[in-house]
């Protein structure tokens, strides 16, 4: 018996869940399903430019399996910009954390702190 999956600790829920090509429909051929968990490591790694180690360390599981969900991700960004399929954001095992976690609220802080410099 396989072991159950641990919970991903993700600290963003998107706003919008269906992303592609403007005018094209969502049917089943021609959709992606990205994982809740699999969007928490492009955020962590892409966006706030975290390292594989940080980014497991922020969802409370392996770096191997970060390293893992990540190359899941960016595969299944490639394959909907190349071949035009849409991407619904849904599913995956993860567990929200708390509202105020100084853990996420401070690198988009800093963030935004080097945004405003760069303007």
């Amino acid at each position: 018996m396989p072991r159950p999956p641990k919970p991903r600790t993700v600290c963003h829920v998107p706003e919008y869940f269906v992303y592609g090509p403007k005018g094209k429909k969502a049917n089943s051929l021609d959709r992606l399903n990205l994982m809740i968990d699999e969007l928490e490591t492009l955020r962590l790694i892409d966006y706030l430019g975290y390292t594989q180690e940080e980014a497991a360390d922020q969802m409370k599981v392996a770096r191997t399996t970060v390293q893992r969900i990540y190359n899941d991700a960016r595969k299944k960004m490639a394959t909907s910009l190349i071949d035009g399929k849409i991407i619904v954001i849904e599913g995956g095992e993860v567990a929200l954390c708390e509202d105020n976690c100084e853990k996420c609220l401070e690198p988009l802080r800093l963030r935004r702190r080097q945004g405003r410099r760069n303007l």
